[in-house]
């Protein structure tokens, strides 16, 4: 059943790749020189915005340049576009046709300099590669939607233009500053309450889906898998962007 299943994903797999064939074509503009605008994004959607080949190849590229360990299959970067060249066919037409899963992350703990660990969650490289993906189109709806005073996991801006803004308000008088630390953000994250932050501007239901799944997925430590209900776990290219949309309007207030 599983051989016929797959050979049926990979013959819908090639019709699809042969129907988009012209599309890429003239999608030759790389979206590192040419990134897509929102409205360009709106035109199409978003799964099929996704796996386009000009955004695929700039996921990739991201990839190879954020190297990282290798997750439960144990697949290294170096070994990424081998494994694409079997599976990308199957992959891509799981993912347009909303069955894509994920596979587990694996667990990290990483010691923290005040004592206790952070808890990182390392996707397989697939994941990686399909999350930058995913994070590169996301990107264009939720960035103009973030606080101007939002400067974390942000194209463009850094904790150097924080410090300088911060100057600035010292400068014009300013003396109070409000600390606030969300003990263990990444590990409480409210799926539900994250998920309807991003229903509010996603209408394709399969990308909704994957989202949801990525955060659903196992968390695997010495063998065994552990389901998870809260979080989004640090180590994913997803999880930063993520964080954004959920703090976005407690950043306003």
């Amino acid at each position: 059943m599983k051989a016929e299943a797959d050979r049926a994903d990979q013959a819908g797999a090639e019709d699809i790749e042969r129907n988009s064939m012209g599309a890429a074509a003239r999608a030759e503009a790389d979206l590192a020189t040419h990134p897509r605008t929102k409205a360009e994004v709106a035109t199409t959607s978003l799964m099929e915005a996704a796996v386009d080949r000009s955004n695929l190849m700039l996921a990739y590229q991201r990839v190879l340049e954020n190297k990282g360990a290798a997750g439960v299959d144990q697949l290294a970067v170096s070994a990424l576009k081998e494994h694409l060249k079997r599976h990308w066919l199957v992959i891509r037409a799981r993912l347009l046709a909303g069955r894509y899963q994920p596979a587990a992350v694996r667990r990290v703990d990483i010691p923290k300099p005040q004592g206790g660990v952070r808890t990182l969650g390392i996707p397989t490289v697939v994941d990686r590669l399909i999350q930058q993906a995913l994070h590169q189109v996301l990107r264009v709806i939720f960035e103009p939607t973030f606080s101007e005073g939002s400067y974390g996991f942000r194209p463009g801006r850094n904790a150097h233009q924080a410090l300088r803004q911060a100057r600035q308000y010292v400068a014009q008088g300013k003396r109070w500053v409000v600390d606030i630390d969300l003990e263990q953000f990444f590990d409480r994250v409210n799926h539900d309450l994250l998920m309807s932050q991003l229903a509010k501007k996603i209408d394709d239901a399969r990308v909704l889906t994957l989202n949801r799944r990525y955060l659903e997925a196992g968390m695997m430590a010495d063998g065994l898998v552990q389901p998870r209900t809260e979080g989004t776990p640090q180590g994913g290219p997803l999880s930063p962007l993520l964080s954004n949309i959920l703090l976005t309007e407690l950043e306003l207030e």
